[in-house]
């Protein structure tokens, strides 16, 4: 099965519609969906154990509008698909690059700091009860210092340059050859050493977690952290395999092709 559908359907299976009202649980909202629990920490809202009260009571208590939170926990909530018969292969490069930076890129910038902060959190009350979360937060510092700059680095970059030289290639420039020689960037290097980062964490995560698997007593943190990190896992399965296995080969055979034009 294509691994972006295997991705789709993974999200799809935890990912249902939800019916918020002002008398739902606080924690009953989101053990029924994780994301919400990005709005009650916005807000100050306890949603754990102590988060056992009525929406609209935990709104008053904070002096918000109950309204107002309903939709921004909706919002939260919203199932944003991609059609399952989507080839990215044949994408424009220009264009596919701008998917990776505008989806891919935004996400782990928005979601690195939360996790950081839902992965400690939870982490500081519970070590004791599970002694591999230390080195769990260890191997995810060491991921988040190592993917902000490399962010930066295609941004600035691995990406500018893969444009270049898919515009020189597809409009036959005499001095193609000359671009490459001159301008050529470690996208190879990139391809093999950043990216093996990426899958160690991956292979520690998922095996210090039990492949996200929470007891079934667990609390609504410990649901929520896994999850988390669950759906970072599945964002980096995806953002690794539109590199390593459809932009950075085209960008190799470009530069290949371009050479031997000469």
């Amino acid at each position: 099965m294509d691994i972006y559908i295997r991705f789709t359907l993974s999200v799809i299976m935890f990912l249902r519609e939800i019916d918020i009202s002002d008398e739902t649980l606080v924690t009953d909202i989101v053990t029924k969906d994780y994301r919400t629990s990005a709005i009650f920490r916005k807000y100050g809202i306890e949603f754990c154990c102590t988060g056992r009260i009525p929406l609209r009571k935990a709104c008053e208590m904070n002096g918000l509008d109950t309204e107002v939170v309903k939709k921004e926990l909706y919002d939260s909530t919203r199932n944003i698909q991609v059609s399952n018969a989507t080839d990215f292969n044949d994408w424009d490069i220009d264009f596919l690059t701008d998917y990776i930076r505008n989806i891919h890129h935004s996400y782990l910038r928005k979601n690195l700091p939360e996790i950081t902060e839902i992965l400690e959190r939870f982490t500081e009350g519970h070590q004791k009860q599970y002694p591999r979360l230390p080195a769990l937060v260890t191997a995810f510092n060491h991921l988040k210092k190592v993917l902000l700059p490399h962010l930066d680095h295609e941004e600035q970059v691995i990406f500018p340059y893969i444009k270049q030289i898919n515009h020189a290639h597809r409009s036959r420039e005499p001095y193609a050859a000359l671009l490459v020689r001159t301008l050529r960037k470690p996208v190879e290097e990139m391809m093999h050493k950043e990216h093996e980062q990426i899958r160690d964490f991956l292979r520690l995560s998922r095996e210090l977690t039990q492949n996200y698997t929470t007891p079934v007593q667990a609390c609504v943190s410990h649901k929520v952290c896994f999850l988390k990190l669950q759906e970072l896992d599945h964002e980096l399965v995806q953002h690794t395999h539109l590199e390593n296995n459809i932009l950075f080969p085209k960008a190799l055979a470009m530069e290949k092709e371009l050479l031997q034009a000469e």
